[in-house]
């Protein structure tokens, strides 16, 4: 074989190679977001019966992070117990200032009493517990950026006594 044969899928691997190597640069460069932390505010209920409730939550977000986050909606799933109490969504666009909070409406479907139901039947012949856990998930789909959502997911306790 020639050496310029043996050259050439050298240079043709390389140049396959190089649109791999600048997109993994860039993706290095993307900012690192930190998940935002959600706090309810307020709760009014807007509409409900026993099988379904709908809820408009307030919510204050925080931003740890150094800069503006432009947020396109946020949609999350609340739990109690392991049980799903409800849902949410925010689909109207706000930014949230850097290493600062912003407040928005939630609009919020739950299933209160059925909820309730599966808690109290799992807890027959055990006797109420002194605190429910609770967990919250979901994800900002943000309006800019490399990075187009932020999952978060937040544990913790509520207080029955």
């Amino acid at each position: 074989m020639t050496p310029a044969l043996t050259r050439f899928p050298a240079r043709v691997l390389c140049l396959a190679l190089l649109p791999l190597l600048g997109l993994a640069g860039c993706a290095s460069l993307a900012p690192k977001l930190e998940a935002p932390q959600l706090k309810v505010v307020g709760v009014t209920l807007v509409k409900g019966d026993l099988l379904q409730q709908r809820f408009k939550a307030r919510m204050r977000v925080t931003n740890p992070n150094d800069r503006v986050i432009a947020v396109r909606s946020i949609s999350y799933t609340l739990e109690i117990g392991g049980e799903e109490l409800g849902r949410g969504l925010a689909g109207s666009a706000f930014e949230i200032p850097a290493l600062g909070e912003a407040e928005f409406d939630m609009d919020v479907t739950a299933d209160l009493a059925g909820t309730v139901l599966r808690l109290l039947d799992r807890a027959r012949g055990k006797g109420l517990p002194d605190a429910l856990r609770y967990r919250i998930r979901g994800e900002v789909k943000l309006a800019r950026g490399f990075a187009r959502t932020i999952p978060f997911d937040e544990t913790g306790s509520l207080s029955l006594r």
